[in-house]
């Protein structure tokens, strides 16, 4: 199994430079946003050429545990209606 690595971008100055070819991330459009619609998230196995080239630059790297606990956060994760 390959690790995976989450990568934090911000959406106003990041997206346009992402190659989607090379992360697990289909598209802008399938991209995991915050509820600001300010943040997305990246997924890969690989460093990207547009990381490891400083052209985006992640605000945060995370692996798997780090990225669900963030996703968990009311930043990113709409609170259920109460019943």
């Amino acid at each position: 199994m390959n690790h995976l690595t989450y990568a934090i971008c911000d959406i106003a100055t990041d997206m346009q430079n992402i190659d989607f070819s090379q992360v697990i991330t289909n598209s802008s459009q399938t991209a995991r946003r915050s509820l600001d619609n300010t943040l997305f998230v990246l997924k890969y196995s690989l460093e990207p050429t547009f990381i490891t080239t400083g052209i985006v630059v992640p605000s945060e790297v995370l692996d798997h545990e780090q990225a669900l606990a963030l996703m968990a956060t009311p930043e990113w994760t709409p609170e259920e209606p109460p019943a």
